[in-house]
């Protein structure tokens, strides 16, 4: 019985196929990226889901349907399955009593970029690489480092100079070749794109540009749905810079509905972003299939702070498939959110997913989302690595003085 049933690769535009079987970046006709698609035929007769409950709790419980073939190829922190909390005064305060988090700041490196990275850099291995290179706003470098010096990968990580500093650490922590940028992080893609073409054999692993980051990502909505007891929610809101989470949970919620685990209706997706950077809102409010650049990028959700993502159009094609939608919010929003959610649920989290609160809380108030649906916001990350986000004003008393 096979460990992985990986069957090749699929544009995701063109849907041109190519082989698994060897390494890929991007899609040989039209440059868009791939997918990697599976026997499901093969899956549905090898496991069921109840068999599931029984493995360990990480995402690798879930092997048919990862790209992985050799199990002593799967590395891992012991990441995945993380708790799906209720959050019942919180999501009673902005009418939404059913109101769920995913929470991905207790995985390894405090990210959910450890998803990604436990399956890109397992896969990567596999396939023979020795050394890859990627670009990063923090979390995804740190993971990929970590990952990569578990699995005995070199790792290049290009951030820009005003990533969160913690992210830096953890790279540096992990041994890798950690290298700042003055800019953004197209200007980190262009430095990757450099080192890559420079023939040193380093392979490129920035995001969607290969094809495996994904296949982690989508574990999230797989996860989602098996703490459920195998049933979909009504509604997710999901942070999105390069939205691969969000291209991951929708792959992976078609894969579960094609092979009868779930029924009905997939749940609305929503794209969050911030108003100082919504390529992905404007592009879904003028009704267009892929986003425009935008310039002057700023807000103080770093991560997804992306002007101009490369699977922009599958993000859109997921909204536009679950009769979702995209919001942007202010950072003053955000950053009010994160502590409601903080004073009220005990639960720091980082300011992407705040902002995924403050999009609940405005598709609540205009009537999108209704009191009684069951609504999951995706947290990606710690708040505790995002020290800047919180200030605090607390009296400083002299050894054995009292407070009055």
């Amino acid at each position: 019985m096979s460990y992985s049933w990986l069957s090749h690769l699929e544009c995701g535009r063109c849907g041109v196929r190519h082989d698994a079987g060897v390494r890929q970046n991007l899609c040989v006709e039209c440059g868009s990226p791939l997918l990697a698609r599976y026997d499901l035929a093969a899956v549905r007769a090898s496991v069921r889901p109840e068999e599931i409950a029984g493995r360990a709790p990480d995402l690798w419980r879930y092997h048919e349907l990862l790209p992985v073939a050799d199990p002593a190829a799967a590395v891992s922190l012991g990441e995945g399955m993380t708790p799906l909390l209720p959050l019942p005064r919180y999501g009673g305060s902005i009418g939404l009593p059913g109101l769920l988090v995913k929470d991905e700041g207790l995985v390894p490196s405090g990210s959910f970029k450890a998803r990604g990275a436990a399956v890109g850099v397992s896969r990567a291995a596999e396939l023979g690489v020795g050394r890859l290179a990627m670009p990063t706003n923090g979390n995804a470098g740190a993971a990929w480092a970590l990952y990569g010096a578990r699995a005995g990968l070199a790792a290049v990580i290009v951030m820009p100079v005003d990533a969160p500093e913690i992210t830096r650490r953890e790279v540096a922590a992990a041994g890798g070749d950690l290298r700042l940028v003055d800019g953004l992080i197209g200007d980190a893609g262009r430095i990757v794109a450099d080192l890559v073409a420079s023939g040193d054999g380093v392979f490129d692993a920035s995001t969607l540009k290969e094809p495996y980051r994904v296949e982690g990502k989508k574990t999230m909505g797989i996860e989602i749905v098996e703490q459920l007891g195998w049933e979909q929610p009504d509604v997710i809101l999901y942070p999105t810079g390069g939205g691969v989470g969000l291209i991951g949970i929708h792959k992976a919620l078609g894969e579960l509905r094609e092979l009868g685990w779930i029924s009905g209706p997939p749940p609305r997706l929503v794209a969050v972003q911030a108003e100082g950077c919504a390529p992905v809102v404007r592009a879904f409010e003028r009704g267009e299939r892929e986003t425009r650049h935008w310039d002057g990028a700023s807000t103080a959700a770093f991560g997804i702070n992306v002007p101009k993502p490369l699977g922009d159009f599958l993000v859109l094609d997921a909204l536009a498939e679950t009769s979702g939608t995209a919001v942007a919010v202010s950072d003053g929003e955000l950053l009010a959110e994160l502590r409601r959610v903080a004073e009220l649920e005990g639960v720091f989290v980082c300011p992407e997913g705040a902002a995924a609160f403050a999009a609940a809380r405005r598709l609540r108030e205009r009537g999108w989302i209704g009191a009684d649906e069951r609504v999951v916001v995706l947290n990606t990350g710690a708040g505790i690595k995002y020290p800047g986000t919180v200030e605090v004003d607390a009296p400083v008393l002299a050894p054995g003085g009292r407070v009055g």
